[in-house]
């Protein structure tokens, strides 16, 4: 009774059950429907298992609700959804409601609200649109519980809504999404079909996600017990090249057979087109040649594969017998692959095959490239069939520019430059010469004939409105170099210098050799690293030559910075240019800088050569490290190099000096043992050094090979050996080597033969 007595407003009341339902939703989505299935353990790893994590979510926890908020027009639109569908909640009318509702969380709320309510279940329609919503916007965790409620709830077409969603999520290119819900759909009982796998399975190749997530895939497919077919196949090939699996791939190849299948076109363009990619070229034309031997027919994607595949390694042979094939199926190929066949078969003279080929793409409506001419006439120049590659010209392509510059180059090669003249006239009345058309009867004339024809040319370019760029200038430095009028050439570099921009590397040479011919090396260093800093590089003997004049105007820091240009900038040194610096370094008495430049060597890969070791001995040397000329000399001997005489004879005498000959009497073997290179004075030195260090058997030894090659003591020696030499001198060792001389008269008349 007193519950009747009581009157509220409804719209109140409305909004008290609004509020409600609002706070009763923002529990986690479908609660009292979801199943406990485990699958995190079968996701790999691409798949984002935190993807469903949103900002707005957090933001709701903490902010007022929008959808709460009477004052809000999302709460207002919101509660009219609610409203509407209390009176007409039907599977239809709910997805039209879902569809015009553009805040999604709005929509899940809308969707959470229907499954409560009693006589209403949701359809596979319902589950699908909010499935794939959520999917597209990344809420991969509320997806799935979706998914798991639908498989749970078994609606009428439950499978043909998952297959559905895979294929959505797939041309949306979602694969996270797409395999998720493949795993799902396993995990639920449903079994996918062979189809629904290799869709899924090629956009994961396709995508390149590694050969791990196609194994993931794969292995979902044999979980569910579904045999692969030749697609499946064809996509693990695939994806075993991919990741650089040649090996394993030819051998799943040949094991096709044994699952029931047979390679088909794709199968081959597969294969063939990986192991050439792989550099295994031989194993391709094998496997080609099978494809012949079983009598498998290409498609036309095979020949636009493979052909310009063949085309690259050279190999005319397969070429010739896959383009027959081609012609018997009526295929026409690609225009970009008829111009790589046309520029093989120009390349190896095959010009009859590559005409016929130009008029067979004529023949089909396809305009043929300027390439596709420019290989045609260099392929007929080459073989000097002019007068056919300028009919050619004529009747094909007249409005050309680069097949008639390429014509031009070939005539002023060949020495026909009064038939250039008259091609670069003709094009020029046609208005189709261009800069480079000048530039190439330019180049040639300052190379062959004069700056002053160059100079008539060069006007007579300028009235015909074409403006000189970097390659006329180029040709113009290259004139005066030829004329030995380096300044002029120096005046033409610092004009393009100044407009910022670059000569070729020719002319950059040329300026460069030139300079230092005539003694101007500053200049030419500078020209050098300003032709580094674009991008050319000089030749490794030209750079050895501007390092030595360099080093012999004293100034031996300039070629160590020009030795770093070098490093940075491609052009290359060799064991000479390091040897011809610490040269320098060594005249200039920089000796530990020497070391510094030994480094870097050995760092860049570069191996000492006799110079380069002859000159870090004298260094040792000259700086008083016995121990360190003694190492560089054994290097030197291991390494089978034989150092100068004066070297060895220098260095034996320091040692001497110093009582350390006995720490290189095994590199001396080796050099007597290899080849001689020691004389009598060089024996004597080392007998005597010797035997007054304590090596009585080491003198000795050497005394005898001394003797037996016929050479005579010399008198020091000599008197050491048999006790008489009592001397002061030679007691302290302060004797003097370069003092004494083999004399036989005083030899004889100490004893040693008397007669």
């Amino acid at each position: 009774m007193f519950l009747h007595s009581i009157t509220v407003d409804a719209s109140v009341l409305r909004s008290v059950v609004y509020r409600f339902v609002y706070i009763f939703f923002s529990l986690p989505l479908m609660a009292v429907k979801l199943s406990s299935f485990t699958i995190s353990k079968r996701i790999p790893k691409w798949v984002n298992q935190n993807a469903f994590i949103s900002s707005l979510s957090c933001a709701n926890s903490i902010q007022k609700d929008p959808e709460t908020d009477q004052s809000s027009p999302k709460a207002t639109d919101f509660e009219a959804k609610i409203q509407f569908l209390s009176h007409k909640l039907y599977p239809d009318t709910l997805i039209q409601v879902l569809d015009r509702t553009h805040d999604l969380n709005s929509a899940v709320r809308i969707f959470k609200w229907a499954a409560l309510q009693k006589r209403f279940n949701h359809t596979v329609d319902s589950y699908y649109w909010m499935i794939l919503k959520l999917g597209l916007a990344g809420r991969v965790k509320e997806m799935e519980e979706l998914c798991q409620n639908m498989m749970k709830d078994r609606c009428p077409g439950v499978e043909q809504a998952i297959v559905l969603l895979i294929d959505s999520f797939v041309n949306q290119s979602r694969l996270d999404e797409a395999v998720r819900v493949l795993v799902h759909m396993n995990s639920g009982g449903y079994k996918a079909s062979v189809d629904v796998f290799n869709v899924v399975l090629g956009a994961v190749v396709k995508e390149k996600r590694g050969f791990e997530d196609v194994l993931f895939v794969y292995k979902e497919m044999v979980r569910a017990g579904v045999a692969p077919n030749l697609d499946t196949l064809n996509y693990l090939l695939e994806a075993l090249f991919e990741s650089n699996r040649a090996e394993s791939a030819l051998d799943q190849f040949r094991r096709l057979s044994n699952k029931g299948c047979i390679p088909n076109s794709r199968t081959f363009e597969i294969v063939v087109r990986g192991l050439i990619e792989k550099n295994y070229v031989d194993d391709s034309v094998k496997i080609l040649h099978e494809m012949f031997e079983l009598g498998c027919q290409p498609d036309l994607s095979f020949f636009n594969c493979i052909i310009p595949l063949f085309c690259r390694e050279n190999k005319l042979d397969e070429i010739a017998r896959l383009f027959s094939m081609m012609r018997a199926s009526n295929f026409v190929l690609d225009l970009v692959v008829y111009g790589e066949l046309i520029s093989c078969l120009c390349k190896n003279l095959w010009l009859d095959d590559a005409s016929n080929i130009l008029q067979e793409m004529m023949k089909y409506d396809l305009t043929p490239t300027a390439n596709v001419f420019v290989d045609i006439v260099n392929g007929l120049c080459k073989v000097r069939k002019f007068d056919e590659a300028m009919k050619l010209l004529e009747d094909k392509c007249s409005h050309l520019t680069s097949p008639y510059n390429v014509l031009l180059e070939c005539y002023c090669n060949s020495g026909k430059i009064f038939t250039a003249k008259i091609l670069l006239e003709k094009m020029s009345e046609r208005k189709t010469a261009d800069c480079h058309s000048w530039n190439v009867l330019l180049r040639w004339i300052c190379e062959n004939v004069g700056i002053k024809k160059a100079n008539e040319l060069l006007g007579r370019m300028i009235i015909s409105s074409i403006s000189p760029d970097c390659s006329t200038y180029s040709a113009l430095v290259i004139g005066n170099c030829r004329l030995s009028k380096y300044e002029d050439a120096l005046k033409l570099f610092h004009r393009v210098h100044a407009t910022f921009s670059a000569l070729d590397s020719l002319s950059y040479s040329k300026l460069v050799e030139g300079l230092c011919q005539v003694g101007r090396i500053k200049e030419a260093a500078d020209i050098f690293c300003y032709m580094s800093s674009n991008g050319c590089s000089l030749q490794s003997s030209l750079f050895n030559s501007l390092i030595k004049s360099l080093c012999g105007t004293g100034k031996v820091d300039d070629p160590i910075k020009l030795l770093w240009w070098a490093f940075n900038t491609g052009t290359s040194c060799t064991n000479a240019t390091y040897s011809i610096l610490m040269n320098g370094l060594f005249n200039s008495k920089r000796y530990r800088d020497l070391l510094v430049v030994l480094s870097q060597m050995l760092i860049r890969g570069y191996t000492l050569d006799v110079e380069a070791y002859c000159i870090l001995i004298r260094s040792m040397i000259a700086e008083n490290r016995t121990e360190d000329c003694a190492l560089f000399f054994k290097l030197m001997v291991c390494e089978c190099l034989l150092p100068n005489l004066e070297t060895v004879y220098d260095l034996l005498s320091y040692l001497a000096s110093h009582s350390q000959l006995h720490t290189v009497s095994i590199a001396i073997d080796k050099l007597i043992s290899n080849g001689e290179i020691l004389n009598s004075r060089m024996y004597n030195l080392l007998i005597y050094g010797l035997w007054k260090e304590g090596f009585n058997s080491e003198a000795c030894r050497l005394l005898d090979l001394m003797l037996e090659k016929g050479w005579v003591p010399d008198s020091m020696t000599h008197q050491l050996l048999i006790g008489s030499f009592p001397t002061e001198e030679a007691e302290r060792g302060t004797f003097s080597y370069s003092t004494l001389q083999d004399n036989v008269t005083d030899i004889l008349a100490e004893g040693l033969g008397k007669t």
